[in-house]
């Protein structure tokens, strides 16, 4: 059976608040005990409550007053530094929920201008009534997404020499006398292979640098060697 949160808020019960304080209380000592053990440290705890005469104290005397004078002797301004009552822990945690819900907000805020400027655009919305933060929020998420745009186009036009060889289109065939040939080659050794992508390199190179009909075998005088048939 899995736990279930607890609504941390005042017991209004007294039965119900003294159970949960002896449940509580003993969980907290072994808590402390716990972490002494593990990590090495000095802790103590000192716990009074409206149910005993005596306040609960843990590990002893000796021990909680140790602490307590080794406490005494870091300097005011260290030892306040991370101290907290529950005013300012209160404080603390309001201000962080603010933050979170103007977070939360600007989010909610540009997914529906979002969804408004998609809308214009396929012509299912209109901005005839939206008022003028509206428009003025949905102006800048326009000029926001023609930068992202521009960006990424600008991005695209980088390319390298490999990806551009990979992005080719297809050799063309050798052509002889205005006529094309092709032929099929099987069982080619690995030697061959090794110079024909050699031999394909240097035709897409020289093709690339110029792509004129003379280079690529197709004037009238001159036929270029194809990298993938050398004879003809």
């Amino acid at each position: 059976m899995t736990r279930q949160k607890v609504k941390l808020a005042f017991i209004t019960n007294d039965s119900a608040r003294k159970a949960t304080y002896k449940k509580r209380k003993k969980g907290l000592m072994k808590k402390v005990n716990e972490l002494s053990t593990l990590c090495g440290i000095d802790a103590c705890a000192i716990i009074y409550s409206p149910y005993e005469a005596q306040p609960e104290i843990w590990p002893n005397n000796i021990g909680v007053q140790h602490v307590i004078a080794r406490f005494k002797r870091i300097p005011e301004m260290e030892r306040s530094k991370n101290m907290l009552n529950q005013e300012s822990f209160i404080r603390k945690q309001v201000t962080k929920t603010n933050e979170q819900l103007k977070k939360q907000m600007k989010e909610n805020r540009e997914k529906e201008m979002t969804e408004v400027m998609y809308q214009c655009l396929t012509g299912k919305g209109s901005i005839e009534n939206l008022t003028l933060p509206d428009l003025k929020d949905l102006g800048e998420l326009v000029d926001q997404t023609l930068k992202d745009i521009s960006r990424r186009i600008e991005s695209l036009k980088i390319v390298s020499p490999n990806e551009a060889a990979a992005a080719a289109p297809p050799l063309p065939q050798a052509v002889v006398g205005g006529s094309s040939s092709s032929m099929v080659v099987d069982n080619v050794s690995g030697r061959d292979e090794m110079q024909r992508g050699t031999q394909t390199t240097q035709w897409f190179t020289d093709w690339m640098n110029n792509p004129s009909e003379q280079n690529l075998g197709l004037g009238p005088n001159r036929i270029w060697p194809h990298p993938f048939f050398p004879d003809c």
